[in-house]
């Protein structure tokens, strides 16, 4: 049974539609499609509005996102990472970044093509991560959720991480196919947050998180007094 996420998205004041991560082998139902410039992130806009943005293995309108989604090597990753230091500055050495991209690996397209856009229920069994946009009050509900059946201090459900933004929508989940309800707090990227308001940032879950979110139920923090006393003091600054 596909998750229905209505009731926390209500409760919680999300508006902004859920994003999804498809890897499927035709893009056809998820017409109509924006091509992003460039940066996967530039059709964020169009997304809201219901439009995909369709990912084919070995072709990308952004270099980088190639690589993060799809896994399209670079003729030489000392290079790719020489780059990266000289133009953005983003670790200490080459050295480092090398090291970062040998132990972060990228998600791999299984079908030929990956999907991102909004979410279509008869083709949950290509879903590999949902993504909320959200402010940092309804982040703070979600973490409360993706900790609701946790109780280690060693093994988090939820993580935040350097990286890409496309990167965080899937390759910093790790393995998709566990069973292990995941959380990888995102949009933290300089280079793709201009396309994005600026009090928004991304929770993206794989599917057995999102099946803990959505079945929050009334004996759970999102009914009880503190979210409540939160959204009537929000209020009261308006």
């Amino acid at each position: 049974m596909v998750p229905n996420p209505h009731e926390l998205l209500d409760i919680a004041g999300i508006t902004t539609p859920l994003i999804g991560f498809y890897d499927v082998p035709d893009i056809k139902p998820f017409e109509p499609f924006s091509k992003p410039k460039r940066c996967f992130f530039s059709s964020y806009a169009d997304w809201l509005k219901g439009y995909s943005t369709s990912v084919t293995a070995g072709e990308s309108s952004c270099r980088g996102g190639g690589y993060w989604v799809g896994g399209v090597e670079f003729a030489s990753r000392e290079d790719f990472a020489h780059g990266l230091n000289n133009r953005e500055g983003f670790k200490s050495t080459d050295r480092l970044m090398c090291e970062w991209l040998e132990n972060l690996k990228p998600y791999m397209i299984r079908n030929g093509h990956v999907v991102i856009g909004p979410l279509k229920d008869d083709h949950y069994e290509d879903l590999k991560t949902i993504t909320f946009y959200v402010n940092p009050d309804q982040l703070s509900l979600l973490i409360h959720g993706a900790e609701y059946n946790n109780a280690s201090i060693e093994n988090h459900p939820v993580i935040t991480a350097f990286g890409s933004g496309c990167g965080q929508m899937a390759a910093l989940l790790g393995d998709l196919k566990t069973g292990v309800p995941r959380a990888a707090i995102g949009a933290t990227d300089m280079a793709m947050r201009e396309h994005l308001p600026p009090d928004i940032l991304a929770f993206t879950v794989n599917k057995p998180m999102y099946k803990q979110l959505c079945e929050l139920d009334e004996s759970s923090f999102l009914y009880k007094h503190f979210w409540n006393r939160l959204m009537k003091s929000r209020k009261t600054l308006q």
